[in-house]
């Protein structure tokens, strides 16, 4: 068991480092912006330029060079970093003016500015900790957040000012609540207008939220650090939005927020008026309303109902150069792109997200099979696909220039390249030292779509196997993909003598909406359901799964259907590693909760019924409990019930606490190695495989 492979994974970020990534093209087509670290080793990112004339790239903006030391994070800073799931460093995001020429980003809470032809950065002296600088669409001003107030100052450094100052400490303009940056994928809090004259702002106010305290009991001597946390069947932050001018107007916008409290997404484009899209808290309701800036009056462009919930579809809704209103909805079986009130992709098209919207829309959907996400253009006629091999794509574009982004079983890493030219920009990745053997199976009468994974070198049918199942199972993700990087952690599991089986059930994305609505107010039933049958399936095609020994491992809802599948099923499930689970769902947030499993108000049998801690007297399986101690997602209360639970049901067991860790897996390097070495050494201990 050779820690090779883990030190390597663990010191490029799961061999992530070295990627490029955060493409923006300029409309002229003359150069790409993106973000890449110097090397696959190195966890600080920079800004680069591709010249798309002769092919050359140039790091604009290297944060060792600007800042001179480390870099020091804001706890606002932090939290964000934490909702997107970032743990690298320097230019991790940026903003650009509608030429593609001023790049803003923040350093160290600093606000950079860097002219993307001339490559000229400059820091500009405003007030700090600056968060999520943006400038207007003419190059000429800049707008941040510092202090939980919204500022602006000029690109030259000038005429710093406060735009919208906030009434309290539960009060803040400019940044996207919790729920939104978590669950919504809404990590915004402003937007400039086409002409850089004024913007659309929120104003959050968190006072009726709940108050939780994170701390970490391995330091004592640090203070807990205080969150607000709705969880479901709680209050809220309260979401406004107002239309701020840089002549120091101000017009509040009016729409029903009583029936339609959550702010999904906001859109202001030159083809437009302002386009909001808000929600009814149990999100069955989903309304398009166009704004008047001048008056902050709002009107009814489009209505989305569901019995069950609508899905909130990346990068809609936008205007289209001739002022149709693109969106995605559930229609005729399939989430179908709309331009206008017409459905512009069939039915055998599963959109995903839309990337961009011009004279046409770019898009990704799935088609047959949901494990491959390709690129697509629609307009007049069918959609065209961009992307022309296997595997996972996305793309940006501005003006006629697509910079397409592949993943393939064929390659580690990302290809990526322009389209309709020989440019390509390089990736400065580590090369995995082991390359997955995927077996790529669907299975049961559901199609269930499944990954099984053999130690390197066996013979398929030369011996039994212990089983380990590894998913995440839950909606909104997906683990079987048809990408090479997909299935790194999975087969060095396998070779340390297990066959892996990955599985995405009802609920993954990808399969329409009919499939997403089969688990609502009853994720524990068919989440668990489809992983049982999915093992049957497996092992009636390959008799090397050793079905006397089999055990489940997870993370978040993965670690949720770990505990579930031992405490439930445990005539199937020998032993389980549950990480960072959701153990009591009243405990989790709104937006989530309530999606799936209703106010509980309304269902408490439903929660109940989804809920870890009533099932923990029927433990009769060996089950190993990991969190992190300072997690403000799924916090360790989860976890410490559910080992309360079970003390006080007799039931031995195993908890491991992370101390220092939140949502994220260790990152440490030694930590990152020993955390899954950890975890096969406890599992050969509880399957007694020593």
């Amino acid at each position: 068991m050779t820690d090779d492979f883990l030190r390597m994974q663990a010191r490029t970020q799961r061999f992530t480092l070295g990627t490029p990534r955060g493409f923006q093209v300029a409309p002229d087509g003359s150069r790409v912006l993106f973000l890449r670290s110097n090397s696959g080793e190195d966890r600080v990112h920079c800004l680069w330029r591709l010249d798309l004339a002769t092919g050359e790239e140039t790091r604009l903006a290297d944060p060792a060079e600007l800042l001179g030391g480390d870099e020091e994070l804001s706890d606002v800073e932090r939290a964000r970093r934490e909702r997107s799931r970032q743990q690298a460093g320097g230019v991790v995001g940026n903003a650009t003016d509608a030429e593609v020429r001023i790049a803003v980003f923040s350093l160290s809470g600093k606000v950079f500015v860097t002219d993307a032809i001339t490559g000229d950065t400059r820091d500009l002296s405003t007030a700090t900790p600056v968060v999520d600088p943006r400038p207007d669409p003419t190059g000429t001003q800049v707008a941040y957040v510092a202090d939980h107030a919204l500022r602006v100052v000029g690109v030259d450094g000038t005429g710093d000012r406060v735009l919208a100052e906030p009434g309290g400490e539960d009060e803040a303009y400019g940044l996207a609540e919790f729920i939104a940056a978590e669950e919504m994928g809404r990590s915004r809090g402003f937007w400039w207008s086409p002409d850089g004259t004024r913007l659309l702002v929120a104003h959050t106010d968190r006072s009726a939220v709940q108050r939780w305290h994170i701390s970490d009991p391995a330091d004592p001597s640090a203070a807990p650090r205080t969150v607000a946390y709705p969880a479901a069947g709680t209050s809220n932050v309260d979401v406004r939005l107002v239309v701020l001018g840089l002549d120091g107007t101000r017009v509040e916008v009016d729409w029903d927020r009583i029936a339609l409290p959550y702010l999904a997404s906001v859109h202001w484009s030159a083809s437009g008026p302002p386009v909001i899209t808000v929600q009814s808290r149990d999100q069955k309701v989903m309304r398009f309303l166009a704004v008047d800036p001048d008056s902050g009056a709002t009107s009814l462009v489009r209505e989305d109902t569901d019995v069950h919930w609508v899905e909130i579809v990346p990068g809609t809704p936008a205007w289209t150069a001739a002022g149709d209103l693109v969106t995605v909805s559930a229609m005729d079986g399939a989430y179908r792109l709309m331009i206008g009130d017409e459905p512009a992709t069939p039915t055998s098209l599963q959109v995903r997200s839309v990337l961009d919207v011009g004279e046409d829309v770019l898009f990704t959907a799935s088609e047959a099979d949901p494990t491959q996400v390709h690129v697509y253009r629609a307009g007049e006629g069918e959609p065209v696909r961009l992307s022309t091999v296997d595997g996972v794509h996305s793309a940006a574009r501005g003006g006629e220039v697509t910079v397409l982004t592949s993943w393939s079983m064929d390659r580690s890493g990302p290809d990526v390249r322009v389209l309709g030219t020989e440019r390509t920009v390089r990736s400065s990745a580590v090369t995995p030292p082991l390359e997955p053997e995927v077996i790529t199976l669907t299975l049961g009468e559901r199609g269930l779509r499944a990954a099984l994974l053999f130690p390197r070198g066996h013979q398929r049918g030369s011996r039994k196997l212990p089983v380990l199942l590894d998913p995440y199972g839950g909606p909104h993700a997906q683990r079987v993909l048809s990408t090479r990087n997909a299935y790194l952690t999975p087969q060095w599991f396998a070779d340390q003598g297990f066959a892996v089986l990955v599985v995405d059930g009802r609920g993954a994305p990808g399969r329409g909406p009919a499939w997403d609505r089969e688990i609502a107010h009853a994720l524990a039933d068919v989440t668990l359901t489809d992983q049982v049958d999915a093992l049957h399936a497996a092992a009636e095609e390959f008799e090397d799964l050793d079905l006397s020994t089999v055990a489940i491992r997870g993370w978040s809802f993965g670690g949720y259907l770990a505990a579930l599948a031992v405490l439930r099923r445990p005539d199937v499930f020998h032993a389980a590693i549950a990480g960072a689970p959701v153990t009591d769902q009243r405990l989790y947030d709104t937006h989530y909760t309530e999606r799936y499993l209703g106010h509980p108000d309304e269902h408490p049998e439903v929660y109940e019924a989804n809920s870890l801690l009533g099932l923990a007297g029927s433990l009769e399986r060996p089950l190993m409990i990991i969190h992190g101690l300072v997690d403000d997602n799924v916090v360790v209360a989860h976890a410490l019930r559910l080992s309360g639970a079970l003390v006080k049901a007799g039931k031995p067991h195993t908890m491991l606490p992370l101390s220092g860790v939140t949502h994220m897996t260790p990152h440490d390097e030694e930590a990152a190695v020993n955390f899954l070495r950890l975890q096969v050494s406890w599992l050969n201990n509880a399957l007694r495989l020593n």
